[in-house]
């Protein structure tokens, strides 16, 4: 399951807001409403995407690898997932704009089985056959990578959001996303400056 292309490094996180205040929804105050359902909401981001801009979400894989490195820059819910992990990165466009990057972190087997086409949101991938899913957004930070500038064609920070799923109270992956500010044209103006 490894792509030929080399992963890229997590950004770095230039600011977060507590556990504690996310989990609970306080998440910032200077977000504005549209900004906080997108950051916040535990629905799917990838339909997200697709109502606003009225395109089909195109998953562009960077990477699919095995993974043993949990410690920098990886949100500390990745410790709880079952070795071997494998790490998955893409960038997330519409119309051919590119509005997100992510990254997951899966046990291997739990890849292997859920994660056959490589090019479909994890969503999609997740919810075939209808089954039960729990997510739970459990970070919010503002990150920045020069990678990351040269794709959304941006100066950083960008805010980031990293949430877990769960099914029957196991937890089965971990995703962080990172936003471009092109969404801007459809959520409004956000800061992007560290609290």
């Amino acid at each position: 399951m490894n792509s030929n292309q080399s992963q890229l490094a997590s950004p770095e996180v230039i600011w977060k807001a507590s556990k504690e205040n996310v989990i609970s929804g306080k998440g910032n105050n200077k977000l504005s409403g549209p900004w906080q359902l997108m950051l916040l909401g535990d629905g799917s981001p990838t339909r997200h995407l697709k109502l606003l801009t009225g395109h089909e979400v195109a998953i562009k894989v960077i990477s699919m690898a095995m993974d043993s490195n949990t410690k920098n820059g990886v949100p500390e819910e990745v410790n709880e997932l079952e070795p071997p992990l494998l790490r998955r990165q893409v960038w997330l466009t519409c119309g051919g704009i590119t509005l997100a990057w992510a990254e997951s972190w899966w046990n291997y087997q739990e890849a292997e089985k859920h994660l056959q086409n490589k090019s479909q949101p994890i969503w999609k991938s997740l919810t075939q056959g209808r089954s039960e899913l729990f997510r739970e957004v459990d970070g919010l930070a503002l990150v920045n990578a020069n990678w990351l500038q040269l794709e959304f064609q941006e100066e950083g920070p960008f805010w980031s959001r990293h949430y877990r799923f769960f099914r029957q109270q196991k937890e089965l992956t971990v995703i962080r996303e990172v936003f471009s500010p092109q969404l801007e044209k459809w959520l409004g103006p956000i800061p992007r400056k560290a609290f």
